[in-house]
């Protein structure tokens, strides 16, 4: 069944794991890399004290967004049922407004964010990219499920933990949208619940640099996420970085 193939497949490649371990991911607050002390404090703000788990939470939901909303857009396009447009429609709405979110909470605190998802992330869209018909929809049901299921106790140990409120209000607003993103895959009637499951507990160890998404080049504009406002295809646009 290749259902079982796909998902085995991505089980060997790993599964999205975001943890809070360290992240080698350069940042505007004076330190290039991260050391391997998540609650280390490396800055502190009008809003509370940053740590490296913050920072790096931060950076993981803007990656996130970068790969699950063009998987929202192929979605639109390529499902073959109303429920896996819906998810499509989820997918971009929610990850539109994450990350607008994002990008300001960044800015405020000084975090410097990635335009392009993580090598894992990006081979997950070239998977999707590659598919159609009913095995489309299958495989964005599942890999969605997986990795939306994998993020939610993430988002909650940082909502429990962080001292920092523009973290604290991204935790809330991140929660709000994966558990709306779950619950749509789930409506697809398509996720193989006992391969999902077995995924989310299994943490395959990957290298540094496929879970990392890479910087941005100096000048380069920031990538906005912006949903069509006439409810046509939603796209994915270079726009100068603001403030």
């Amino acid at each position: 069944m290749r259902i079982a193939r796909n998902m085995g497949t991505l089980f060997v490649a790993g599964a999205l794991t975001m943890t809070l371990a360290a992240l080698a991911y350069p940042a505007v607050l004076g330190l290039q890399n991260t050391s391997s002390s998540p609650s280390r404090v490396i800055a502190t703000t009008a809003s509370g004290p940053l740590t490296e788990a913050d920072r790096d939470f931060v950076v993981k939901v803007r990656a996130a967004g970068l790969w699950e909303f063009p998987s929202g857009q192929l979605a639109l396009q390529k499902g073959t049922t109303p429920a896996v447009r819906t998810a499509g429609q989820h997918l971009v709405k929610g990850h539109a407004a994450l990350d607008a979110t994002c990008r300001k909470v960044a800015t405020q605190l000084g975090i410097t964010l990635p335009n392009k998802p993580s090598p894992q992330q990006q081979g997950f869209v070239a998977t999707l990219s590659g598919d159609s018909g009913k095995q489309f929809d299958s495989d964005l049901a599942n890999i969605l499920r997986v990795t939306h299921g994998q993020i939610f106790p993430v988002i909650a140990k940082i909502r429990a933990t962080t001292e920092n409120t523009l973290v604290r209000q991204l935790a809330d607003q991140a929660n709000d949208t994966v558990l709306d993103h779950i619950t749509v895959m789930e409506k697809t009637g398509l996720v193989n619940f006992d391969q999902v499951l077995f995924q989310e507990t299994s943490n395959p160890k990957l290298p540094a640099h496929d879970l990392t998404p890479p910087p941005p080049q100096p000048g380069e504009p920031t990538v906005v996420l912006t949903p069509p406002a006439d409810g046509s295809s939603p796209s994915a646009t270079p726009t100068p970085t603001v403030g």
